[in-house]
This record gives structure tokens, sequence and C-alpha cells, in this order.
């Protein structure tokens, strides 16, 4: 599943939950790494001979610079290169004062490069680091300032050659120095964005390099596409000393969806000829699409979705696809963007596979019928027909309106029932997935964005709290079509899809919604309005077979189908996890990009940012890799767990019954080592509720949720009993001493008030290693709900299970915490023996 030498599995604890009566309680410096000392004289002295000729080559550059009419900054950019498995200390290359800017960093096997641009004139500041080490300067104080950690790891050093600035994957650069393709070109600003871009150009086209005119703008960097060879560009020196980073362009969606249809086949051979596909077998995960049918004729998707694989809600209705919509969100579940697939040569595993539920056909269908049946309907489908399957249940089907603004509707409820299998005692819970909704269609609309977006509320039944809610963000900026050079792209890379829906109106009770961003595709923007265009699209498969084979798709439908696809992955690697776990592992993943931290500011503190950018894009993009992996320096404590939050005693009221205390397998010798190195504690709480069935659409707090579940850390200044006695009025009051103070843990993002929203909470801590050593206690307790509140229902006897997920993130890869946590394990278990 991976190709990461350092992916390890997560740690699956169990049921690790201590529990205890509850009772509401009210309202160091880290090491450096070891450099081996050189022979100083031998090493600088080699070192300063390379410098010469660096200065020669500047020389050189400055000569061939005097035949253009550059507008840039003249200098020389320079590659270096570390000893094997010794860290450069890449900051230390920069200087601001002279204006040396450190470009990019790559490692390759078990040395770094790092590449630097260095101004006319300023290669006097190397030569001093170099005469400083050579001399071993001294302070008065006799302290050393000879750069020694620097100079010792640094093995040469070079003028950047092209292959210095290319950042994809080594693999991805042609080998044929002839073949003519497209680049993404990644520009310095250097003080004078416009200078760098004209100098880029002009010397581009002196060498016949083709230039878009479009270019993206970011506070470092514009990145622009330009086609030719890689002898093209690596024949001028100039050029290359205008460029930051080069990666491979990445084809659009619109080149795929122009080309001929008998090219499309020729294109789907191609991708079916490096494709292989999993036999079912009792622990294969399906995906459920409830959409409008799928045309499993079509050659990419026959292979994975059989006749008995699809359903229709009316019997009269054919199995097949018409409208497009459904075969479109098949083709993303099986195959992701077609984009990136068809653009790629690696082998492709796809290890799930498809069901498809006929669940309407067009406007009109299922008139008379309730939304919450038609959906219960569908789903019961296929699970009377395989009842054992695992699946992901995925809806981009949602309401034409936002009225309920996050309040339950009877079709959410539906869903939150499905979900927790209300009606089956909660045997079998399920994973749904739907989509958030999408803006206005008016494209007009769309020119206020992202304010505009801000504004328009996630869609019913989209509000569902037990269901994973998906919005769209797009990384599709780049526009190839020849008759749209007037447009831009509206939204900026890695920033919320001008199509996607928010929250932020929403009542402060609400769950947070979305939860998660997946691509959704761009707009294109001119002087007059926005437009929808093919390249700022995803690709998938287009329903009507016999006329073409690919199509576009976009917006939160697009965005559902890919998170869909995710959640059958995680169930790929770890076939026997509960739903609500998988949910926990998607969330738990997902992180904010730049572009959303800017774009999604508002507020005068860090936590009122926060709190504001997750209803605007959830907890961000999920990354697989973090969701099905841990690392030497990044752990994930898997939990699944039940407790009973509440209790009736004959002849008394309903009251809080147990919470768990977690003792968390904690690396806390590593993190000691660590001092005072800033690390990150990220916590995940996932649950079903059961909706309460005698509510429609009440505002209350704690009408709707038949329980809440809260989760607390033990801060390191606190001992294990003032932090029970913190949470736990039940420990206080057998045990006495005085009451813990509440003041808060300010070192949370988004904090213990906002965080325990809906039923799934997330939250990220900050702090130094040393501090977190402290912290490997967790506290679940329950907070009201219906179960306690209706007596009547008699539920208040119901446990309620839950997934847990605690991972630890520290910057220093040397840093084993992992092996740490492992060994206590064992440890544990041959105890256990």
């Amino acid at each position: 599943m991976t190709d990461r030498k350092d992916a390890k599995p997560h740690f699956f604890l169990g049921r690790t939950g201590k529990p205890e009566l509850y009772t509401y309680s009210g309202g160091g410096g880290g090491e450096k790494p070891l450099i081996p000392e050189k022979n100083r004289q031998q090493h600088g002295s080699r070192l300063l001979g390379q410098l010469q000729q660096i200065q020669t080559d500047q020389q050189e550059l400055k000569t061939e610079a005097s035949d253009y009419p550059l507008e840039s900054v003249i200098g020389i950019q320079i590659e270096f290169e570390s000893f094997p498995d010794i860290a450069l200390a890449v900051e230390s290359l920069a200087n601001e004062t002279h204006k040396i800017e450190l470009l990019n960093v790559t490692h390759r096997n078990d040395t770094t490069f790092a590449t630097i641009f260095v101004p006319e004139g300023k290669l006097s500041a190397f030569e001093k680091k170099l005469r400083d080490y050579l001399s071993e300067k001294k302070n008065k104080n006799g302290g050393a300032i000879d750069n020694r950690p620097l100079i010792d790891a640094i093995r040469s050093f070079r003028v950047a050659a092209l292959e210095a600035l290319w950042t994809d994957d080594i693999d991805q650069l042609p080998e044929d120095s002839e073949q003519s393709f497209w680049w993404e070109v990644w520009l310095p600003v250097r003080g004078n964005r416009q200078g760098v871009l004209h100098d880029f150009t002009l010397l581009a086209s002196a060498i016949e390099i083709e230039v878009s005119p479009q270019s993206l703008h970011f506070p470092e960097n514009s990145v622009l596409l330009a086609k030719g060879n890689r002898r093209q560009f690596s024949q001028s020196g100039l050029l290359l000393n205008t460029i930051s980073e080069l990666r491979k362009a990445k084809e659009t969606a619109a080149f795929f969806d122009e080309i001929p249809a008998n090219q499309q086949h020729e294109w789907t051979d191609e991708l079916l000829s490096r494709a292989s596909f999993s036999k079912a077998t009792d622990t294969t995960p399906y995906v459920c699409i409830l959409d409008t049918g799928v045309n499993r004729g079509h050659p990419l998707l026959s292979p994975i979705i059989g006749t008995k694989d699809q359903f229709s809600l009316d019997g009269a209705w054919a199995a097949t696809d018409d409208d497009g919509h459904g075969t479109g969100s098949a083709g993303l579940v099986a195959w992701g963007d077609l984009t990136s697939v068809l653009d790629s040569d690696s082998m492709i595993e796809i290890d799930h596979r498809l069901e498809s539920v006929k669940t309407l056909r067009h406007h009109g269908d299922n008139e008379g019928k309730h939304l919450g049946i038609v959906t219960a309907d569908s789903i019961s489908l296929p699970e009377i027909e395989n009842p054992f399957r695992t699946r992901v249940f995925s809806m981009a089907l949602s309401a034409t309106d936002a009225r309920d603004r996050g309040r339950p509707s009877a079709w959410s409820a539906a869903i939150d029932s499905l979900s927790v299998d209300y009606l089956g005692e909660n045997e079998k819970s399920r994973i749904i997935v739907l989509s958030a909704g999408n803006v206005s269609d008016s494209l007009n609309d769309m020119t206020e964005y992202p304010d505009y977006n801000v504004l328009q509320d996630v869609h019913d039944p989209a509000q569902a709290w037990n269901a994973i809610t998906v919005g769209a963000y797009t990384e599709k900026v780049t526009i190839t079509e020849d008759d749209c050079s007037n447009y831009t792209a509206l939204a900026p890379l890695g920033g919320l899809s001008p199509h996607s829906t928010t929250s932020t109106t929403w009542e402060p009770s609400t769950p947070i919604k979305p939860e998660i961003v997946f691509e959704g595709g761009n707009v294109g923007i001119d002087q007059h309005s926005c437009a929808s265009i093919p390249s700022l699209c995803l690709l998938t498969t287009h329903n009507e077979i016999t006329t073409r084979l690919f199509s576009t798709f976009h917006a939160t439908s697009a965005a559902t189908a890919l998170a869909s696809r995710f959640a059958a992955e995680i169930y790929v690697q770890y076939p026997k996890l509960w739903p609500e776990t998988v949910r926990a592992l998607m969330v738990h993943s997902a992180q904010w990009t730049d572009a959303m931290c800017e774009q999604f500011s508002h507020g005068n503190t860090p936590h009122q940012q926060a709190q504001h950018r997750v209803r605007c894009v959830g907890f961000g993009v999920p990354n697989l890799e973090r969701a099905l992996w841990s690392a030497n320096n990044s752990l994930a404590l898997v939990i699944e767990d039940q407790l009973q939050p509440f209790d009736k005693i004959k002849g008394k009221p309903v009251a809080t019954r147990d919470m768990h205390l977690h003792d968390l397998p904690w690396p806390k010798e590593s993190l000691l080592e660590l001092g005072e190195t800033n690390v990150e504690m990220t916590v995940t709480l996932s649950y079903f509720i059961e909706p309460n069935p005698s509510s429609r659409g009440v505002k209350g707090k704690y009408s709707y949720p038949s329980h809440h579940l809260k989760f607390d850390v033990k801060r390191a200044t606190e001992s294990l009993d003032d932090f029970r006695k913190r949470i736990n009025r039940r420990v206080l009051d057998a045990e006495g001493g005085e009451k813990p103070s509440k003041t808060t843990d300010p070192n949370w993002l988004l904090g213990s008030q906002f965080r325990h929203k809906g039923s799934i909470h997330k939250d990220v801590w900050s702090g130094t290693a040393a501090d977190l050593a402290e912290r490997g206690k967790i506290a679940i307790y329950p907070a009201i709900g219906w179960w306690k509140t209706r007596t009547k229902l008699e539920r208040y006897n119901k446990s309620a299970r839950y997934a847990l997920i605690v991972s630890i993130s520290v910057p220093d890869v040397k840093t084993n915490i992992y092996d740490e946590v492992f060994n206590q394990l064992e440890i544990e278990q041959l105890i256990e023996v």
C-alpha cells in the first residue's frame, strides 16, 4: 500500500479504558545532531577551491548577462551536498542581510541537497565563513564562532545544474534530453516579481522555450508553465538562475476530455494494461454509490462492479445510468482523478470494488416519498443481497436549499439513525459519506468568492452528526485551453473550491461541517464573470460509452467520491476497523493547506481564527499515508472501546455512570531527551449518537443526540489524582482535598470549549517535548443527552462505543519514539503471558 521505507503500522491498543464512576465536575533543549569533525585544513581548503571555481563561473554568467536587457538581480545558484546521513544546517546557508536565498531542499537516498541563490558580489559572505573555519575563529570570550557544524556537514558544493532545481520525483524527469513536455516552473520573487518573470520569459524565448502567459502569484514565488526539453533548459545558466524549482506540469482534464473518442480508447487500454484488480474476498471493501446508476459496460468500471452489484430503488428502472452523475462518481471512486492516473506510467492496484443503487433517474422521481425513507430503502437493497460485506456508502445527493442551517432534519436524522443502526440496536453501524452541497449554480455569484461561500450553508442532509460530510478544495489552477487566455483560476492553489459550502452561519452548538475536504475543481474568472473550464475540473468516466469514455466532473460530488475511495483504502489495509474508527482516521489525518490558513484568518486570536477556519474547510485535506502509517518520529495510538454513559438506580433519577481513563504507552524518555523542542499531539475522538426519534428540528443543545462524549488530557504540572479530581467530582468528593484550579490549557488549537461539537472531536496540542512527556493519560467522559433526559424511552442503560486516536509528531527524524512505544507493549505482553 505504500512505497515509504519508514512506514510502520499504527498501534492498535484495543480496549484500554479503565472505568471509574463519574460525576460531572461542573462547569529542555534537544540534543544537536552529531556531526563528525573533519580535518579542518584539508576539508576547508578543498571547499575553498570549489568556491574559487564558482567565482569564475559567476564572472562568466555576468559577461553573458550583458547581452540581455535583464531587470532582476544577477547572481548564481549553488547546490550544497551533505555527507551521507548528516543533516545540513540549511537555514544557516541563507543570509537575509546579503539577500542570499534558500531556494529548495531535497533528499535523495541518505543525502541532503540544498540550493541557494547568491547575488553578484555576495560570494564573499560564504568565503568569510570558510576562512573563519580555517582560522578557528573565536569570540572575545574564547567561544568558537568558526561555523564548524555548518562546514563539517558539507561534502561539496557546485553551480546548480538543472537536476538541483528538480523537486518532483526524479523518475518524473524524462531521460531523453530531446523529449519536449510542459514544465511547472517556480520563480523566486527577489524583491522584483515582474522583473524575474520578464527575465525568465526573455531568456526562455531566446532558446525557443514556449512560456505560458499566465502565472500564479504566491508570497515568495510565481508559478507558470513552460514547454521545452531538458537540453534547452540545461543550456543556459542564466535561465536556471531565474528558477527556484522545476516540476513536471500535471496534465489537466481538458487534454483527455478533448481528444477524439478513438484516442480515448487507446488511453483506456494503456491504463488497463498497468492495472491489477484484487479478487473479491470476505474482507474486500465495497463503495456503494447511491446515485443515478452506473454504466458498468465502461471498460474502466467493468472489472470492479458486477451485474449482481447493481440495484434500483424502483424495480421498473434499469440499473444503468442515463444521467451521467452516477457513472461520473463511480469513475472517481474507482480510480481517483483520471487526469493524474492517465498521466502516470506507474502500476496501479485496485483492491476495493463498487456497488450501485439507482436512487433516482431525474427530477420528479420519488415524488411523495420521504427522502429519509428513500435513503434507508436504497441502503437496504445491497445489504439484503450481501449482508456481510464491508461497505462505504457514498451519496452526493442533497436538498437544493440550506434552510436547516445545521439543525437536524428528518432526512439528516435518518442518516444518523442508519449510521448508528438505531433500529438494529447498534449491531451494524455504517460509514456514510455525504457531500456538503454546492453554492448557487450562478457563476456570477462566484465572483464574490470566497466571501460568498462563507455565507452559503451546507445542505440537508449533510448536517447529520454521524456522517462524514465532505466539502471541496482545489489544486486545479492551470488553464490550458487556447480560447480561455483571458481567464485566470478563481481559487488559489490549495484554497477552498468555489463550489463548496460552509457552516459559518450555523448556531454555535451545531456540528462542525464539513469535517474534511477533497479536490472539487475550480472555475475561471475574467473581468466580467466566472466560467466553468474543463482544465479546472476532474476527469472521470463518461456514461455514454458509445460516444466517448471520459468526462469532466467537479464540485462536492467529486470530492465525495474521492473521500469514499479514501475510506475504502483504509478498509483495505485495516479490514476489521469500526466505521467510527475509519471516520476518525480520515479526520485525524487531515491538515489545512497554507492557502486555507491565509484565506480564513478571521478573528483576533489564533484560537478564533482556527475556529472560523474549521467551519469553512473542516479539518482540511486528509492524507492517506498519515491515515495508514506511523513512522519513527510520528506514531498513532488507536483505541476502540465502549463505556456506559448513564445509569438509573431504582427510585433515583438517571445519572452519569462511567468515564474511562486511558494510561497510554508513552515515549516519555524520548520526549524528555528532546527537551524544549516543539512537538505536536493530535487527539481525535469519534463515536456515533442515536438521534432523538421524537424531536423534529428542535434547536435544543441536548435534545437531539443520545449522549455526548468528551476527552481531556492530563496536564504536565498536575498529578494523576489532581487530573481525576479536575474532571470528576465523584473523585473529589471521595478523596477530599482542594478543588483543582479551573484554568485553561492554552496550547490547544481549538480549545475544550469549542472542539466538543457533533460526534467527532479533534484538537491539536503544540508545545515542548518535555511538557508532552507528562501528558500520557487521557480521560473519556460523558455529557448530557436524551438517553439521560428522556427517561421514558428507557435507553439510559445503553453502552456507547468510541474510537480514540492519539498521535505524536516530533520534527527530528532521528528520534525514534515508535520503538520506545513498541518495546513497552512487548514487555506488557510478556508479563501477561
